[in-house]
């Protein structure tokens, strides 16, 4: 199994490589030259199996020789061992034929909990067995900064730092960011927006004397096994509602399409998913795009919903690349447009796209109703980011079709939101119940590249 850019223009890699370099060296993001897929067989076997089993399967194919059978189920077993349910992703039903898949049982109470507890033990056992040490930068709208710090801390080989838009995020996510005690974790709230922090990341990435200096790695979504543990969820809830022998779609809350993309990856390995939903919030340039409007950038604009408060989804450009026939040269020519303000979608381009994706937006209001409205109609309290997507399911939802809408929040991570529209407040689990009481550790910094490369090399271990 080899890895190749989204540009065109970078080394072909192994798994392993591909894990530990992150971004491509010519700006693109790693995809498998080939999808392995699954015989409806296969797929069938999962049936009754754990999670840790389906998450096996899935993911061995991608892994290749990277890890013996034995290593990499132990690895899998460490990962989720600290998630709060026994089934890892529950699903709940919301209405006939409409699911809620519960991804918030992870040690962060997000969905990123997934990647994240994976990537790192694949990091620190790939990292220990080569004897070499990295530096991880990551930008995070909220859920992964947090999920990295907490996946990352006080593992030998690694030094992380979460860059994340001061102001700008809930105060569990930020506190989650800044109260592990542990000397190899860093939380720098930078004076700027999430795609500040994500454009100052890649052009850490892009300073090629800077990223051998520190050993640069990613753990954003950029990073191919983010997105791979991902798509095991989908196929362990498909399963579960009668796949491969029944068609499932899916409604996912999502900014930077990583999630979603996952789905879009289920389905090429032969998950017989009907349709893919985009639902995003105000900052919407996901649902104009793909409503035919181009990618464009607009002005991000904060919400209820703050983990999707972005305009540059970093993923949708591994989506562009197959649409575009895998043509790398004709991406990099879309990314460098997207510089200056955006780009037109070609219009076969968009046949590949619509033709797999639907999307829609929810308004702030919209948000904050469907929270009301699915405590009372369902009994349950959700999140503003899985209110988003439920909103979007209902309305485009085929009702003959089984919908799972991926709940990708704990509510407690948002409670100011959610009890403006519930009237309850939720409380943070009990494991986490004395987030409020532990002290705080944070650099606030400017939107600055240099101060920002600077402060990295001075904390960083040698």
């Amino acid at each position: 199994m080899q890895y190749i850019s989204t540009r065109g223009n970078a080394p072909v890699l192994s798994f392993e490589e591909a894990m530990l370099t992150g971004l491509a060296g010519d700006g693109g993001l790693y995809v498998p030259e080939t999808v392995p897929t699954l015989s409806a067989d296969d797929i069938r076997a999962m049936n009754g199996q754990s999670y840790e089993e389906i998450a096996f399967r899935v993911m061995r194919p991608f892994v290749d020789a990277t890890f013996s059978d034995d290593d990499f189920r132990a690895i899998i077993a460490r990962a989720y061992e600290g998630f709060g349910h026994l089934a890892r992703a529950p699903l709940t039903q919301l209405d006939t034929n409409h699911f809620l898949l519960e991804l918030f049982h992870g040690p962060t109470l997000a969905f990123k909990d997934f990647a994240m507890q994976l990537i790192g033990q694949l990091f620190q056992t790939a990292l220990a067995r080569r004897g070499e040490r990295v530096t991880i930068v990551g930008a995070t709208s909220g859920d992964t900064g947090s999920a990295a710090i907490e996946a990352f801390r006080g593992l030998d080989n690694v030094d992380v730092f979460i860059l994340f838009p001061h102001g700008r995020v809930s105060e569990v996510q930020r506190r989650q960011m800044t109260t592990p005690a542990e000397s190899n974790v860093h939380a720098l709230a930078v004076d700027g927006d999430f795609d500040d922090c994500q454009a100052a990341l890649k052009e850490m990435f892009a300073d090629h004397d800077f990223r051998d200096e520190v050993r640069l790695a990613a753990v954003n979504s950029i990073n191919w096994a983010r997105v791979l543990a991902q798509v095991v969820y989908y196929f362990s809830s498909a399963v579960s509602l009668g796949a491969p022998d029944r068609k499932v779609s899916f409604t996912v809350p999502t900014g930077n399409f990583g999630d979603i993309f996952a789905g879009y990856i289920a389905r090429q390995m032969g998950l017989p998913i009907d349709r893919l939903v985009v639902a995003t919030n105000q900052n919407d340039i996901l649902h104009r795009c793909l409503s035919g409007q181009g990618y464009r950038k607009g002005e991000t604009r904060p919400s209820v919903s703050p983990s999707m408060d972005i305009q540059v989804s970093s993923n949708f450009e591994r989506a562009l690349f197959d649409a575009y026939g895998r043509d790398g040269k004709a991406v990099a020519q879309l990314m460098d447009e997207l510089k200056t303000g955006g780009f037109d979608v070609s219009q076969g381009a968009m046949e590949y796209l619509t033709e797999i994706f639907d999307s829609g937006a929810a308004s702030e209001e919209e948000t904050l109703k469907t929270i009301a409205e699915t405590l009372r109609d369902s009994a349950e309290l959700i999140c503003p980011h899985s209110a988003v997507g439920v909103k979007v399911a209902k309305a485009l939802r085929d009702t003959d079709v089984p919908m799972i809408t991926l709940a990708t929040a704990h509510p407690a991570k948002f409670p100011a939101a959610v009890e403006e529209a519930s009237g309850q407040h939720p409380p943070l689990p009990p494991r986490m119940a004395d987030l409020y009481d532990r002290p705080e550790r944070v650099t606030r910094i400017a939107n600055d590249l240099a101060a920002l490369k600077q402060h990295i090399r001075g904390m960083r271990s040698k």
